[in-house]
């Protein structure tokens, strides 16, 4: 039997008297009560996520900028501000997605990426590779001393300064998609939640004593349940489900973070060209009664499809679901899904279907 890896708030969660699970090999709170109302107190107010499980990476020496342009299917070339931060794909010579991530840009001898948990071993083995065919001088470091906590919603970012004071005046002015480094505090307009808010990067060993006193200052702690639906509302691809190695980004609902319009060469970019995605990521709003869940399969007028994301989204008090359909589906179409024995109207719409605490 594998032990769960921890994240440095375990023993804070089990205080707190969350439901542990096994979540992609880490032991992990998938709420600490009702999820419904963890749900809410995002939308509403505000709360904190454990995201220690995430992997911050630096990347630096002279070249970075010219090595991300050829490694990632986003171009570099946007980020010029120091602090502003790029989402993107890092894509297989089939063009199959290795990891969503987000670079931010603070010289340029020094980007730091931020990757997902259950691919952090892979994408670092990966850039490596590359960085030693393309870009030798780099260094590329896995920061393992750091930590990561989320804090989201309305009043996220006032809880944050209550906290951390001396970050405020680094950090009032920045806009979505900037971080400010502040020292030992990393703080980045950044989230998963389609709510306003800060993602905080710290040392590990003061992880816990900002995570207690986000609490004492009235921030709750919020699941993974949560997390999911609120990001699931907020229409923000999960890898693994709504995209893999299997699948590339065109056909994932993330058109908009693969530049093809500049001359630059990237991995996976001649199979994009050559393969026109034959399918698309929609929404869709379940029309009768019942719940969408990931792998039912989806009958429409131009062929069959299949569900990648599906929740109860209580912002809508409806059920709702990200699928990838055949490209002739339409929004506003009605399509059928297969839910036990049943077969459910759905309607095919554009998504996000909440965001700033409204449903959209």
């Amino acid at each position: 039997m594998t032990t769960l890896k921890q994240t440095p708030l375990n023993a804070a969660h089990r205080e707190m008297g969350a439901k542990m699970v096994d979540f992609g090999g880490w032991d992990m709170p998938v709420n600490y009560g009702s999820q419904i109302d963890e749900h809410h107190q995002v939308r509403n107010d505000c709360g904190m996520f454990d995201v220690c499980h995430m992997r911050v990476v630096d990347i630096k020496g002279n070249g970075v900028r010219a090595f991300l342009r050829y490694l990632l299917a986003n171009n570099a070339d946007k980020i010029t501000l120091p602090g502003k931060a790029l989402y993107s794909v890092m894509l297989r010579p089939d063009g199959g997605v290795i990891d969503d991530l987000i670079i931010y840009f603070m010289t340029e001898r020094w980007f730091r990426v931020v990757v997902n948990a259950g691919t952090a071993d892979k994408d670092i083995a990966w850039m490596k590779q590359q960085a030693g065919t393309h870009a030798p001088g780099l260094t590329i470091t896995s920061r393992d001393d750091l930590a990561m906590v989320a804090i989201q919603g309305p009043n996220a970012r006032a809880k944050v300064w209550q906290v951390l004071p001396h970050t405020q005046t680094s950090t009032q002015g920045l806009q979505g998609f900037q971080a400010a480094d502040c020292g030992e505090y990393f703080v980045a307009r950044t989230g998963y939640t389609g709510e306003d808010g800060f993602e905080v990067m710290l040392p590990k060993e003061k992880v816990e004593t900002f995570w207690y006193a986000l609490n004492s200052a009235g921030v709750k702690p919020i699941g993974l349940g949560a997390r999911d639906t609120l990001r699931l509302e907020a229409g923000m691809n999960l890898y693994g489900q709504d995209m893999d190695e299997s699948v590339g980004p065109l056909e994932s609902g993330l058109a908009w973070t693969v530049d093809l319009k500049s001359a630059r060469d990237f991995i996976g970019k001649s199979a994009l060209l050559a393969n026109p995605p034959a399918r698309k990521l929609v929404g869709l709003v379940l029309l009768d009664r019942g719940v969408l869940r990931g792998h039912q399969q989806v009958h429409t007028a131009h062929g069959a499809g299949e569900i990648t994301s599906g929740s109860f989204s209580p912002t809508l008090e409806k059920s709702i679901a990200l699928a990838r359909v055949p490209n002739g589906v339409q929004n506003g179409d009605t399509v059928q899904v297969a839910i036990r024995d049943k077969m459910l109207a759905a309607r095919v719409v554009k998504y996000p279907f909440a965001r700033n605490g409204k449903a959209v």
